[in-house]
């Protein structure tokens, strides 16, 4: 048996820099199939995190965005229509010339209705789809992507998830997908480490996917707290990171900001598996592996998505990685002990004088 890493269990060790400037810093990345970020970092296709304003302030940001499907097919492509006309007129007016279509994603299941989603998604102007399910690395995603390539053809992007090991991801990318989700509960509100005794910790679970010889795109999905453990994500081999917490309650996440009689504001924030987002999309539900839970109303998602972007190239200068390229051949990480990760975080409101 061996032992498993998590974000928090390593650091990467400063690393002599010639960047003069975060600005010298290129953090873009191609995915595939006309998939590009500049910023690597997608929205998780969440019912609290993902629609259109969402995606408009992902794509506006050089990131990438998943409308969620917890909704009929004609919700789910009029979210879609409303972000990519929004998203489009705004790269046209910065620059007319610029006829790269916003990196907007939908997501679609893998039974069901998901044929016809697919195709409604599509022709409402998804630039890529995203196989959505909890188990990736399973007989219904492999009939789903063998269909899906049938139906649309090989232009379109496929994303597929999630997986925790890297036999999922060869398989997966066998199948067809162009990229992977990886990591299996370990998101800020999933239990299904807790209800079901399965996972691997999110920093092994990159560590290990990004060792596939395959022609295939790691995203490293669940587990990310803040910038640092973005920059340990894609200094493990990831590609781009998909976040959900790191956006929860802003603005731009679809629900009603909620005021208590002492003036704190809220909005919700919950896991798609949990009882109350089951309910509400179908009526029931099946498992129970995520929570519900309540998040600090925190202004729009703009500034938040600037702080993020300074910490990634911040971390890439820290390991003299002009590129995502760069970081992933120089990057070298060390453990540290449960005293260095206490130490690593701010700790004075803990000393005791």
């Amino acid at each position: 048996m061996r032992d498993s890493l998590s974000y928090d269990d390593v650091l990467l060790v400063p690393q002599y820099s010639t960047i003069r400037s975060r600005a010298d810093v290129n953090t873009a990345v191609d995915l595939g199939k006309g998939f590009k970020l500049t910023l690597p970092l997608l929205s998780s296709p969440m019912d609290t995190i993902t629609e259109a304003p969402m995606a408009v302030a992902m794509a506006n940001a050089g990131g990438g965005a998943v409308i969620h499907r917890y909704n009929s097919i004609d919700e789910q492509s009029q979210k879609i229509k409303t972000a990519v006309s929004i998203a489009t007129r705004a790269r046209i007016h910065e620059n007319p010339s610029n006829e790269e279509a916003p990196p907007i994603g939908a997501a679609i299941g893998v039974y069901g209705d998901y044929i016809e989603r697919a195709i409604a998604a599509k022709e409402a102007g998804a630039t890529f789809l995203c196989i959505d399910v909890a188990h990736g690395h399973h007989i219904l995603m492999k009939d789903a992507l063998g269909m899906l390539k049938h139906t649309l053809g090989e232009g379109l992007h496929l994303m597929a998830g999630n997986v925790a090991t890297l036999k999922g991801v060869n398989h997966l990318s066998d199948w067809g997908a162009d990229s992977v989700r990886c990591n299996i509960g370990g998101g800020s509100i999933c239990s299904t480490r807790v209800q079901t005794g399965h996972g691997v910790p999110g920093l092994q679970t990159i560590m290990d996917c990004a060792q596939t010889d395959r022609n295939v795109k790691i995203i490293a999905d669940g587990g990310i707290k803040n910038s640092g453990d973005l920059v340990k994500a894609l200094a493990a081999g990831a590609d781009a990171v998909m976040c959900g917490s790191l956006l929860a309650g802003t603005d731009e996440t679809p629900g009603k900001i909620l005021e208590d009689s002492q003036g704190f504001r809220w909005k919700v924030y919950r896991g798609m598996a949990s009882k109350e987002a089951q309910i509400e999309w179908r009526g029931r539900y099946a498992s129970d592996e995520g929570v519900s839970s309540q998040v600090p109303y925190r202004g729009s998602v703009k500034k938040i998505l600037e702080d993020l972007e300074t910490g990634i190239r911040s971390g890439f200068s820290y390991s003299g990685a002009h590129t995502l390229r760069e970081l992933h051949a120089h990057a070298r990480f060390i453990r540290q002990t449960s005293s260095g990760i206490k130490e690593s975080d701010t700790h004075i409101t803990t000393r005791k004088w």
